[in-house]
């Protein structure tokens, strides 16, 4: 399977967002998956509830057209509303499916408190593909391992993750970290797109710094970009999950879940 990691960054603006969307599957050369980052729809830094719309609203369903227009499912970052806050989601959608992941563990950490504006989800989410299960995951959930085994309990062979990871010390070598462990945890691909580093914008908001990562099962690194706005293809293949199953059988090891 194909998958197109599409690393933008995006702006305040949801509808000069969709431009990005629509360059992305323009340039995914024949994916079959088009992978963009958290917070597709709007960069954070910004308050969110006035840009939030549901996941029939008029963004989610402009990428919708776009992703069906093309043959392809387009899984990048939105906010929906929730109440007196919004809800961090992963919109997934393409000419047969429309759904969203809601982003379970949110960024209280390194001086940023998410939960202030964005309430948490609750269920992890897997969807099929051309006989693939295919798990979602946003960000922060990366340094969750129970996560990445609860999708992997549900059937995915490949886990995509979409971010916006914050800037600091340290926080790069964390992110290829973290990719590569949850890699090896749950013995499935992981496809990590996060947002382009878009300069210092003044802010204390987590805005990306790259990198966009793919590991395999075995947690070597197959592909990773620079910290600048492009397009790559990863090559996956679902064998090697399980072949990585069959010799590391860390999920049928399991004393404690």
């Amino acid at each position: 399977m194909r998958i197109a990691v599409s690393q933008i960054s995006s702006t305040t603006d949801p509808r000069s967002n969709l431009e990005l969307v629509r360059d992305a599957v323009r340039r995914a050369d024949g994916a079959r998956v088009v992978l963009l980052p958290e917070a597709t729809m709007c960069r954070f830094g910004v308050p969110l509830g006035p840009v939030a719309e549901p996941l029939d609203g008029p963004w989610a369903s402009a990428v919708h057209e776009i992703a069906a227009s093309h043959g392809v499912v387009v899984v990048a970052g939105m906010f929906t509303p929730s109440g007196d806050r919004v809800t961090n989601t992963m919109l997934v959608t393409g000419p047969d499916i429309h759904l969203g992941y809601d982003k379970i563990h949110l960024f209280d950490a390194f001086g940023f408190q998410e939960s202030r504006t964005v309430a948490p989800g609750s269920s992890p989410v897997v969807f099929e593909l051309d006989g693939v299960t295919l798990g979602v995951a946003t960000c922060y959930d990366i340094r969750f391992p129970e996560l990445f085994r609860a999708l992997a309990d549900k059937g995915a062979s490949a886990v995509l993750v979409g971010a916006s990871w914050g800037a600091g010390p340290g926080k790069k070598e964390q992110w290829e970290l973290l990719v590569r462990a949850r890699a090896l945890d749950c013995t499935s691909w992981v496809v990590a797109c996060g947002q382009a580093y878009p300069g210092d914008l003044g802010s204390s908001a987590p805005t990306g710094i790259g990198y966009s990562t793919v590991a395999d099962p075995f947690g070597n690194v197959a592909l990773q970009l620079s910290d600048k706005p492009e397009v790559a293809v990863a090559e996956i293949d679902p064998g090697a999950t399980g072949q990585a199953r069959s010799v590391l059988p860390v999920l049928a090891n399991r004393r404690l879940r």
